[in-house]
């Protein structure tokens, strides 16, 4: 029974060994996913469990769309900003209107053209006349993030074809989990860490076979990005009280416990730590899962020890990028609490250690610990699956063969 050698996953087994793989990993990930159902079924909150909204703005305000006309020359202001806009939508759609603009905002994009949301809070006048006066509540942005968005699609379309379209359906409907599911079970006092595993468990089937489809290579990687999870969160659990965290840093979490909510804020950060770390676990699964079958092609009579080795080479190079991925990423969305943070006078220690710069440490520490042993657990259930070759028989990989300059020397280079 031959070898195949495409790039299909499964078809570089051989027959018999292909449907022990798929018999085993459809035994392990059907009970999976039945669980995850059940688990979902039994933590959607009824209707009359959820708290009533609170409402955005308060009796007789109103939000509207204008455009900026005229702005002041003072390009660095320190107190609020009265520009000229003209109305777009409701009451105020063709007049001239003045708004109240909050400095920072102001030195920092509004400009003549500019669109925003304006706020308007009815007032007595001067006169004893009700007068209407106008605010910046935020900007208009939905026409060019729609723009933008479509962009994205275009882009994704025409580099990576259906299978990029098919990833856009999977976040999708993987968001549509955090949506319809996570947040609402939460808010209803459910088990943050239960409804975070179940959440987490959910979002993954989606984003991972309609990304990639479903195969022996792409369950593999399911198993491995679980398994990483699983790591991710036993050490968030572990590490959560020795290190202080709270989850009380921000002005989120102050507004949760305001509102008399029945939520952990502790267990909040957990399971925020476990769903952070999904989609960079999956990318790592993903490529090991398939550098172990495309070995397993080039390599049809190496054995298990001998893909495994290889593929962990291939492991540590993806080590090494996710050692600053999260890292990067963090600083990246977290530069403004950093420059604050730069601005105080204390040591570097002290500023990596305290409010949210060390909850966030403490998020990418606990992700990247996931992470990197995700690479090793993948491939280990990568290289069991991938079948069993002849080790009399194993042919090295080029990269593998030792230099000329190392090689032992035989008789004839000795006597020279």
């Amino acid at each position: 029974m031959g070898h195949g050698h495409s790039h299909g996953g499964e078809h570089t087994l051989p027959e018999a060994q292909g449907k022990r793989a798929r018999l085993l990993l459809a035994a392990l990930t059907v009970p999976l996913l039945l669980a995850t159902l059940l688990g979902m079924f039994l933590l959607w909150p009824a209707a009359g469990k959820l708290p009533p909204k609170t409402a955005l703005l308060a009796p007789g305000v109103n939000l509207e769309v204008a455009r900026v006309q005229e702005v002041p020359p003072d390009k660095n202001p320190r107190e609020f900003v009265k520009v000229s806009a003209r109305g777009l939508t409701g009451p105020i759609a063709g007049k001239t209107i003045e708004v109240s603009v909050p400095p920072e905002v102001f030195a920092n994009g509004t400009h003549r053209g500019s669109e925003m949301r304006v706020m308007g809070l009815v007032d007595q006048g001067e006169d004893g006349k009700p007068v209407t006066r106008y605010s910046y509540f935020d900007m208009q942005r939905s026409t060019p993030m729609l723009l933008l968005f479509a962009i994205y699609l275009l882009v994704v379309a025409a580099v990576a074809r259906g299978r990029g379209l098919r990833a856009v359906v999977g976040l999708a409907a993987s968001v549509a989990v955090v949506v319809f599911f996570m947040l609402p079970s939460l808010l209803a006092g459910n088990n943050p860490l239960l409804v975070g595993m179940i959440g987490a468990s959910a979002m993954m089937f989606p984003a991972v076979y309609l990304a990639h489809g479903i195969s022996i290579r792409t369950t593999t990687a399911l198993w491995g990005t679980i398994a990483g999870a699983a790591v991710t969160l036993v050490m968030a659990l572990l590490a959560a009280g020795p290190t202080g965290m709270t989850g009380t840093q921000g002005e989120a979490p102050s507004l949760l416990y305001g509102s008399g909510l029945n939520i952990s804020l502790s267990t909040i950060l957990l399971a925020g730590v476990l769903i952070s770390g999904l989609g960079a676990l999956n990318d790592v699964t993903i490529t090991q899962a398939s550098a172990v079958w495309e070995l397993r092609a080039a390599m049809p009579n190496a054995n298990r020890l001998r893909v495994f080795t290889s593929a962990m080479r291939i492991g540590r190079d993806h080590i090494a990028s996710t050692v600053y991925t999260l890292a990067f990423a963090y600083i990246g969305t977290a530069l403004p609490v950093l420059l604050v943070a730069a601005t105080i006078e204390r040591s570097f220690l002290d500023t990596l250690l305290a409010g949210e710069i060390a909850e966030e440490i403490f998020r990418t520490l606990v992700a990247s610990i996931g992470l990197v042993l995700a690479i090793p657990l993948t491939t280990g259930i990568a290289a069991l699956l991938a079948g069993k070759g002849d080790a009399e028989s194993e042919v090295p990989l080029l990269a593998e063969v030792e230099p000329a300059a190392e090689r032992p020397r035989g008789r004839r280079a000795r006597r020279s």
